[in-house]
Parts: C-alpha cells; structure tokens; sequence
C-alpha cells in the first residue's frame, strides 16, 4: 500500500486504527460531512423512504410473520425477554423433566393474556407465548379469553403432560425456519432455488460459533469445503461471480485460538487453510466473504485477509470479499485500507457493509477493559451516518471494491439508491426471513430493478440458537427499524428521519445514558483505566514502556533489576533481605504510635491520600505490569487486570471509608436520648498476602486497612517482594505516613508468625491456604489482651454449576 503508512512488523496500515477509540462527537461531525446530504437531496430520500414503508405497511401479512411476531413481543416487554431466554436454551434440553421446568417457570411468571388480541396478525395471536401453533390452543380458545393466565398456568404446570413441552420444542423450530435456510447446504440450495423468480441472490452461511478445540475447528473446514463444492454444483455457466450464489466464513470458526494473543500462530495456521477454501471457492466459480467478528479481532481478520488476498493464485478471482461493520469507529479506515489493497494487488475486493451485530458485547467490554472511550457508536442515529458515510466511500472507490449493501432500513436504503445516482456496479443484501416486503420493490424490474443478495443461514437447530438469539436482540428491540416499520402507530416521518439531522439536534453527541467506560462508577469514583491491547500500537507502546522502565538505573528496585528476564527477577528475589525480629518489633512499634494520629485525620483527606496512590499506579501501570510479568509468570493481559483491580480496590475503599467513617451516623431512640453511631481505626493490621495476585490482593488488603484508619504492617509473599515493594513506594510517595505502613517481607515462619503473635497487633487480613489460615486463628485466639479481628480469604477454589440448557461454547469462555 504505498499511499499508507504501515505497520513494519505486519504490513497492516497503522492508520486502519487511528479511530479506534477515536472521539464519538468528533467523529461524528466529520461523517456526517462526508455523507454530505443537502436540502434537495435529503427531500428526494424522504419522499423515496416514505413510499418504501408504505409499501410494507400496506402489503398483506408476509408468509412467516416474523415481523409482526417481533413487534409484539419486543423485548421492552417481559414476555420477549422471557421467549428470548427459553429459544436460547429449550432446544440444547435433553431431558423431559428439565424442559418441562423450564418452560413451566417462564409461563407462569409473565402475563401473557395482554398480548391475546393485541395484535392484528394471526399468527401472532395463534404464536401466543408458549403454545405457538398449537392445535390445542384454538380447541380452547373461548376458555382462554375468560381466564388466560390461569389456563397457561394450569397448562405449564402438568410436567407429566408431553404437550406443551412438544409445542414450545416446535415453536422454537418454526421460528427456526424462518431465520434458517436449511437444516443441511443442499436443502439451503433446493430452498432457494424456488425462490430464483423472484430475483434474489444468496450468500450462505454455515451457522457456527467460535471453534474452541482443533476438532471443532476441522469440522467447520470440512462443512465450508462441502458446502462450496455444493453450490458450485448450482452455478450457471457463464454468469459473473456477482452474480451466482456464494458462500460466508467466519474466520473464528476455522481456529480455536482466534485471538490478536496468538497472531503469529493464527496468521502460520490459518492463512493456508483459508487460501484452500478460496482456491475451492475460485474452482467452483462462486464468490467467498470473509464474516465480520468482534472488534478486538479486526486487526487479526484484517491480517489474515490481507495475506490470502495477495496469493498469486488467486489472481483475476474477484469473488474474495470482506465485511465492514458500519458502527465501529474504524469503518472509513478499514475502506480505506481494502482500497488501497486493491489498488496495489490489481484486482476487486467486494465489501459488504453491514451495521454490526455485536453492538451489546462491545460496550460491555469496553466498560470491562476500562478503555477511554467505545469502538461503537453509543447511538443508532450515529451509527446511520457511518454507514452512510462509508456508502459514500464504496461508490467513489468504482473499481476497486463492488458494494453490498446490507441494510433494512428504508431511509438508508434510499439513500444508497440516491448515491448511486443510476449506477448498476452494486447489490443490496438483507437476512433471510427478514425484510422481504421492503426489498420488493427494490428488486421489481418495473421499479428499482436493482439485486438483492440474501445472507441464508444453514444449519441444524441446535446451531442457530447463537444466531437466533442475536437476530431477536437486534430485531426484538423496540428501537429497531424491522420493529418500528410495521408499527402503524409510530408515524412514518419519525422512521424515515434523516441521521444527519438527528444526529444535529445533539451536537452529535455521545449517548447521555451511556457513560464513558471510564465513568460507569461515578459518582462514587473513577474506574480503572485499562490499555486497548486489541490495537497493536497500544501494545507496541506498552512493551516499550513496560522495557523502559525496568531498565532506568536509578530505579527503586535496586541495580540489579534491570530487566524484564525472569531469570534476572529471580537472582534479585534469591538475594532479597528478609526483616528480622528487631525489624519486627521495631515495625510494630512505629506503627503503634502512629495509628492515633492517622485516625484522627479525617476520612475525606485519607481518601484524598488514596486517590493519589491509584493516580500513582496508573502513572507507573507499565512498571507494575512488568513486574508482575517478571516476578508474578503472569501473562501481559492477566498482569494489566491485576493493576487496574488495585487501583479499584484503592478507589473503591477510599469511597467507602468516607462514607462509613465521614459523619457519624445519629440512631433513633425511644426515649429521646441522642445516640450517635461512629466508626474508627482498630489499631494497627498486619496484611499478609498470596504470591498468585500479588499486586492486587496485596495492595487491597493495605488500603482497606488503611482507609479504615489502622496502621499496616505489610507482609508480602516471600516469591513476590519487589512487586509490593513498588507499591509500598507509591503509597508512601502518594502522602502515606511512613511511620503508618511498614513493609515486612520475609518468609511466614520468621516474619509472619512473629507479627501475628505479637499482641499489639489488633487485627489480621489474610489470603491464602485454609490450613494457614486456621493457624493464624489458634495464634490469635491464644493472645491475652484485646481479641484480634481476622479476616481470611482461604481456600481459592470457585465452582460453576452447568446444566443442560448451558452453551458449551459459553461454558469454556467463562470458566476459562
């Protein structure tokens, strides 16, 4: 790409993620720009939209009713949550027992009988909750009408009875087919085959989530190998690539570790094994689109396409294409960057540009990770003038890339019409079971005339309930257009609204109901700021750093400790001087006298202090995260959670002690005498912490003592002193009295059983093995004097229980 700066560790532009967290309101305004929509053409747009939801409005109810069905059971209500957990689980359900408390749960919670009659749709009413379809329904349909509730209830309740179990088992099946093209590709191919009169192109897509096991992984290669030669077997000679059937892959599903973690092993395992399917694909005269996947694996798809796009093999093949999702902040980036490509290979990339399916899941882990900012658009009406934008881009790339615009909302779809302006190098795309009544007249020779591509679902029941799910979360929505076009009560002026002009009335701001990942807290506090190691300059910079900063010759870890090498580590922890018993008492005794006067202060101004040190460990977060790389064998991800859970447990105490220890609290009484309830420091805490979290816990057990108003005596894990040596430092250099903490390493016979026995000591935190823990209780108990606190956190096991209705898949995710 020679117009592009690159990446030289990967040829991939640094510029493809410039945007990735890139300012929303900023952004934005710059979008809307480039969509360029002025008076006269935004007219021409409404008139076009406004004629395209009357012609779905007016159209007789489509053969599935799936829209209808989604419009009354949207999921502002409980109802639609409801059928969206039971779809999610019923079919994985192997025994009839579960099933039928499953289902006897959800009916009976919800109120059902509102929905009967709401709806003019017939097969609504007939679908009603529990008994879609069901014969049965309609043989007591007066009784229902008297008494809803207690007829479904009455139902749901008799576990013993196959009925009802059947029909939802059915119901889910028949929603099934209307998302799903097939159960097998060769019933996907004779399915759409009868539907070739009515113009439609298909992509199919062998439903599947993310392989997490090699065997996985070979048998989704093996269903996409099949399934290519399968629809070759379809195609007419002498017809283009744009225009036969094709077939989407979804990359994660050919590699059980697809993760930036694990590039160099993906890009080595995976680019030959995507190389042969388009090789196939190219044999089989059928076009091959690479699936869109969660943002934190766009660099990664970006890079494996890259590499097979340039195979010399492949040369004169146009079929190979790329999805773009419209709602990350990349997405005119990643445009950029296939043009570009296409321009140095010499040959045409198609792009399907969808508005993205993940929109949840990305803000949710954008909250997790503490970034700075989304890599979505936190608004519909901003994610529209993306696309739009990108749209803008597609046509005036000619050539280079050939556009699919996937979308099914009428005012988007008018304005691809208008864009165009008459040209024909282009194609619509929408799902399967969603959408037809809007694209017919798209499609109709005597209108449009244009083609549409339908992206046609293939697999088995029990594979489409991932799938089903995010089709009813994106569908279901009461936000959603396929929701909102059916509507008749929502006037068609606020459905065909123009983005731009939403998008001003805001000053293209962010969504006021959706903090900044940074700000979910507030305002009690401040979240973790976390590192994007999804953007490989962030973790380019961050490697640097964390290098830097283990190596400076004046650092407080000693001369030795220059380097990240575990094997230097090591040779310095070998060498650590551990306290001895005059160091002990010493410690103790300091810590004595200074706790009164620590606990005088007030709340607030401790907090203050403690708002410092978190400051202070985001400032030297690199140093922290080698450290524990080095000393902790903690990988980079697990050691940067590790910093940002001490700055939360700083944070967060630091929020409590005000609120706890701030104001007395005044208690009622019965007698009128003036009763105050006020909290202060125990005395002085010995913190004793575990080598596995040795930031975190370490660093959670000082501040919460410390916020309390109690002096410390900090024993580290005799494995793990330089890391909470360092954080001692930061707490002292943060304003931490160094007569209030002490940092005592040194192994638990010599350093921690004599702390523990010593009776000035008030009280003990403590993490680590249960048989320890007891230890320090017998010790305890055994003092004369005050009785100590303990507060233990043994043992280190968590379980999971997992029933049949669980997603494995999910499953290994979240135990992992």
């Amino acid at each position: 790409m020679p117009a592009e700066q690159t990446d030289k560790q990967s040829d991939l532009p640094v510029s493809v993620s410039r945007r990735y967290l890139a300012d929303e309101q900023a952004l934005v305004r710059e979008l809307a720009e480039v969509a360029n929509i002025d008076d006269a053409l935004n007219e021409r747009i409404r008139k076009q939209a406004e004629a395209f939801v009357q012609t779905v409005r007016h159209q007789e109810e489509p053969e599935s009713g799936i829209d209808a069905f989604l419009q009354q059971y949207d999921l502002s209500s409980e109802e639609g949550v409801l059928l969206m957990c039971i779809a999610e689980a019923l079919l994985r359900i192997p025994d009839a027992d579960t099933a039928d408390e499953l289902i006897a749960d959800k009916i009976s919670s919800a109120n059902w009988q509102e929905h009967l009659g709401a709806s003019d749709s017939l097969f609504v009413n007939a679908s009603t909750w529990g008994l879609m379809l069901t014969g049965r329904l309609l043989k007591v349909d007066a009784e229902i009408k008297r008494n809803p509730g207690r007829i479904l209830k009455k139902m749901a309740s008799r576990a013993g009875e196959p009925v009802v179990r059947a029909a939802m088992r059915q119901a889910m099946r028949i929603m099934g087919h209307q998302f799903v093209m097939g159960r097998t590709i060769d019933e996907a191919i004779e399915r759409s085959a009868t539907k070739n009169a009515r113009g439609y192109r298909y992509s199919f897509d062998m439903l599947g989530e993310a392989a997490l096991t090699r065997s996985d992984a070979g048998r989704y290669f093996e269903s996409y190998a099949a399934a290519i030669d399968s629809i070759g077997t379809a195609v007419v000679d002498g017809r283009s690539v744009f225009e036969v059937p094709g077939i989407s892959v979804k990359l994660s599903a050919l590699h059980p570790r697809y993760a930036y973690t694990q590039t160099k092993r993906v890009v080595y395992d995976l680019v030959p094994q995507v190389t042969d399917l388009v090789l196939r694909a190219r044999s089989a005269g059928i076009a091959l689109t690479v699936d869109a996947e969660e943002s934190e694996r766009l660099e990664l798809s970006l890079e494996v396409f890259r590499a097979v796009f340039r195979d010399r093999r492949l040369s004169a093949y146009e079929g190979l294409g790329l999805a773009v999702q419209a709602y990350q902040r990349r997405a005119t980036d990643v445009i950029r960057f296939l043009s570009g490509l296409a321009a140095d290979v010499g040959r045409r990339i198609p792009v399907r540009l969808v508005k993205g399916a993940y929109w949840d899941t990305e803000i949710k882990r954008g909250q997790e990770q503490g970034l700075d900012s989304y890599p979505v658009f936190t608004r519909k009406a901003h994610t529209d003038i993306s696309y739009l934008a990108c749209t803008r881009q597609l046509l005036a790339a000619g050539p280079l890339l050939y556009a699919q615009f996937a979308t099914h909302n009428a005012h988007t779809l008018a304005c691809i019409l208008e864009f165009a302006d008459g040209r024909d190098d282009f194609e619509f795309q929408r799902l399967h079971g969603m959408g037809e009544a809007l694209y017919s007249a798209v499609i109709d020779p005597q209108t449009h005339n244009r083609p549409c591509r339908v992206y046609a679902p293939v697999g088995s029941h029990e594979d489409l309930l991932p799938y089903l799910v995010r089709r009813l979360l994106e569908n279901g929505a009461n936000t959603s257009f396929v929701n909102r076009i059916v509507d008749e009560s929502i006037d068609i002026g606020d459905i065909v609204a123009d983005p731009v002009s939403i998008g001003r009335r805001s000053d293209f701001r962010p969504h006021p109901r959706i903090p900044s990942p940074r700000d979910i807290f507030q305002p009690e506090r401040t979240n973790s700021r976390g590192f994007n190691l999804a953007d490989r300059r962030v973790r380019r910079d961050l490697w640097a750093a964390m290098n830097a900063a283990v190596k400076q010759p004046g650092s407080a870890h000693g001369a030795e400790h220059r380097s990240v090498n575990p094997a230097d580590i090591s040779r310095v922890v070998g060498s650590w001087q551990s306290a001895d018993s005059a160091a002990v008492d010493r410690a103790i005794s300091l810590a004595v006298a200074a706790q009164p006067s620590w606990d005088r202060i007030v709340a607030a101004d401790r907090a203050i202090l403690l708002g410092n040190a978190a400051d202070l460990f985001e400032q030297h977060a690199p140093e922290l995260i080698a450290l524990c790389v080095a000393e902790g064998g903690r990988t980079v991800p697990d050691s940067l959670a590790e910093v940002r859970e001490a700055v939360d447990f700083i944070r967060y105490y630091a929020a409590q002690s005000v609120r706890t220890f701030g104001v007395p609290h005044r208690l009622p009484g019965p007698t009128g005498e003036h009763n105050v309830l006020g909290m202060r420091g125990r005395g002085v805490f010995a913190c004793i912490s575990p080598w596995n979290f040795p930031l975190a816990i370490f660093t959670g057990q000082v501040t919460a003592a410390l916020a309390a108003g109690n002096a410390v005596i900090a024993k580290p894990a005799e494995q793990t002193p330089l890391v909470a040596h360092r954080a001692v430092e930061l707490l002292l250099e943060a304003g931490i009295p160094p007569d209030v903490l002490h940092f005592l390493p040194g192994d638990g016979a010599t350093v921690g059983a004599r702390v523990v026995a010593d009776p000035r000591i008030a009280g003990v935190a403590f993490t680590g093995s249960t048989g320890t823990a007891r230890a320090i209780n017998r010790v305890l108990a055994a003092r004369d004097g005050t009785i100590a606190q303990l507060i233990a956190e043994t043992g280190g096991q968590n379980a999971m229980f997992v029933d049949s209705s669980a997603l494995p898949e999910q499953v290994v995710l979240d135990a992992a």
